[in-house]
Order: C-alpha cells, then structure tokens, then sequence
C-alpha cells in the first residue's frame, strides 16, 4: 500500500489532495492543526471506503509537534511514499514598511521551517528505502515578487529553492522532488490572509474563474503517477487570463 502523508490536509489543496488520493486505495496520513475537520475528513474518506486513513494534529511550525508525528508512524511501522508540503499561508497585504513582524514570523514559520521540518524526518527515510517523492507546493509568487507580498514571496522563493537543491542531493537515488507554484486558486487561502474578511478574499477572484483546488490536486495526482524513470521538477499553472502573478485581466466574461 502506498502511504501518503499530506500537510494542511484539512482544507483547500490539502483537502482536496487527501480526496484525490484515496481513489487510488493509497493509506492517507493528513495532518493539520484543525483535529475537528481532520475528523470530518476522515470520516468522508471511509465513507468512500478508503482502505486506511490516520490522521495528526500537527502544527508544521512546532518542530515537537512533527517529530512526535513521525515518531508514532516510525512505532506503526509506516514509511512515507509520498509527502505533499501543502501547509502554508499568507498573512496581509501591505508595504513592507507597514508589515506586521508577527505575521511575518508565522508565513517563515509555516512555509518554509515547517516544510523543512516535515520533509526531513520523511527524506530520511525515503533514502534508507531509496524510494520516494517530494512534492512542494509553492505558489507563483516565488517566481515574480508583487508589491505588499514580500514576505510571502519570500517564503515561496524559499520553497522553490530548496525544491531545486534537494532533487540535485538526491539525484543519485530514485526519489523525486516536484515543486507546484499555483497562481489564484480559490480555497480559504485569501481569507486567511485578510482575517476572515469575506468581501476582501471575495474580491481577489473578481472577474475571473480562478482554479480550484481539485485543478491542482489532480496534477499533484498526475506527477506523482508518471511512470519510475520521468521526474517532473516545477509546474507553474494559472488560470486562462492570469499572465504573472500581478498581471491579470478581469472580465465579467471571464466568470
């Protein structure tokens, strides 16, 4: 059975990836922070009748909280086929001058020192196995920086970055690294950002049909199902009218 361990799995990208997978009868290990909807989740997935669903309240930015995760699955004897770093965020949308350098702590936190936590206690063992797969989700702000995104492109740039130097560490062994840096994906991703403000997050998505999470869970599906010897390193994707990460053209004819 493969074992697929996916962080942020609770909602949007992750949510939809737990789903995604467990058609293919894959053992789903979701953790996030929310243990309530990680419940939920659950209980959806064996109502599909998925062979085997575990899953852990884990906070990627508190290092404990994902050894003691790992340290359980090591007792149960399960090893990670697959890991899908999908826990991230970003928080505001102002000058860098005006950040708030808490919310810059939890977006570094988050996206890139839970991500490296996370992948390398599963790397570690990937290579005792020589088998694995990596699969980042960065976003396409890690490409193009945007005015009042800096911290968060930053932490994307990160992603990216380490994406890039961990497939040359392992290019010896047969474990992949993907790194997928989305553009506007409608999921609760831009409420977060704006604090619950409905009509803020609603109006990133204004004049235009953004992507949904089950559009990037499906080529998350796609990559990690190409055949042993064909790695896809990065997938940049956005929607139709969506250009760069700050260029996009809004129509109500895009709806």
């Amino acid at each position: 059975m493969t074992n697929i361990l996916i962080t942020g799995a609770s909602s949007g990208i992750g949510k939809a990836c737990s789903k995604k997978f467990a058609t293919s009868n894959a053992r789903i290990i979701a953790c996030s922070r929310n243990i309530d909807d990680l419940m939920e989740l659950k209980r959806e997935l064996l109502a599909n009748k998925t062979a085997e669903v575990l899953i852990y309240e884990v906070d990627v930015q508190d290092r404990e909280s994902v050894e003691r995760m790992f340290d359980d699955l090591k007792k149960k004897d399960i090893k990670i086929d697959c890991l899908v770093n999908n826990a991230g965020l970003a928080l505001g949308l102002v000058d860098l001058k005006d950040g708030n350098p808490d919310d810059w702590d939890t977006m570094i936190d988050t996206n890139v020192k839970g991500l490296l936590y996370v992948t390398r206690r599963a790397v570690k063992q990937m290579v005792d196995q020589d088998f694995g797969h990596i699969v980042n989700i960065g976003s396409i702000a890690g490409i193009y920086g945007y005015p009042k995104g800096a911290v968060y492109a930053a932490s994307k740039s990160a992603v990216k970055f380490i994406s890039d130097a961990l497939r040359k560490e392992l290019a010896g062994q047969k474990i992949k690294v993907t790194n997928i840096q989305p553009g506007l994906v409608d999921t609760n991703f831009s409420k977060v950002r704006f604090n619950g403000d409905q009509e803020k997050a609603k109006n990133v998505y204004a004049g235009i049909k953004p992507l949904t999470a089950g559009d990037i869970a499906d080529i998350v599906y796609y990559v990690v199902n190409t055949p042993e010897h064909v790695q896809i390193c990065e997938i940049t994707v956005t929607p139709l009218h969506q250009a760069s990460v700050d260029v996009v053209h809004r129509s109500e004819n895009n709806q």
